[in-house]
């Protein structure tokens, strides 16, 4: 599902982030990302979903190098993927439904269809009855759980 083979990422100046980094997790699997703070995290993440470009080496995902995917075909791989910010990238102005059901919205996916699917997945982070609220009228343990829930929706 997600595999590093020899993954290097320098930046300007010189800087490696990351050196020599393989490994493999296979669908279904749960890993833990940790690290003091400038470990490369955040770098290992945004080479999995293509915000950046390894200096060398590969990384797949789905069996697919994502350096070799064209710029344009780059949001149908992010949409195979959850991710989870740090800062939850909600849309202020939009109400939770709206949110999470944004994705499916794009693919195609009906409104009735969507209202379902999103009542059950903020049912699984336990916030079905904040459905109809906006980001700003929860707290920040809540914005994350709708981040999460909009991760797992599809």
């Amino acid at each position: 599902m997600i595999q590093f083979l020899s993954v290097n990422k320098k930046f300007a100046g010189g800087a490696a982030a990351l050196r020599n980094i393989s490994f493999k997790l296979e669908q279904g699997d749960f890993a833990f990302l940790r690290g003091a703070s400038g470990a490369g995290k955040s770098t290992l993440l945004k080479l999995i979903y293509r915000e950046l470009e390894p200096s060398s080496g590969q990384v797949l995902v789905n069996g697919r190098n994502v350096a070799l995917i064209p710029r344009k075909k780059v949001p149908f791989l992010r949409r195979t993927i959850g991710v989870v910010f740090q800062d939850f990238r909600l849309i202020p102005r939009r109400t939770i439904f709206e949110n999470i059901s944004y994705l499916p919205q794009i693919l195609g996916v009906g409104l009735p269809e969507r209202k379902r699917l999103a009542y059950q997945t903020l049912r699984r982070v336990g916030l079905a009855h904040r459905m109809n609220s906006f980001p700003l009228q929860l707290s920040g343990g809540e914005q994350q759980r709708v981040a999460i829930a909009r991760a797992l929706i599809i």
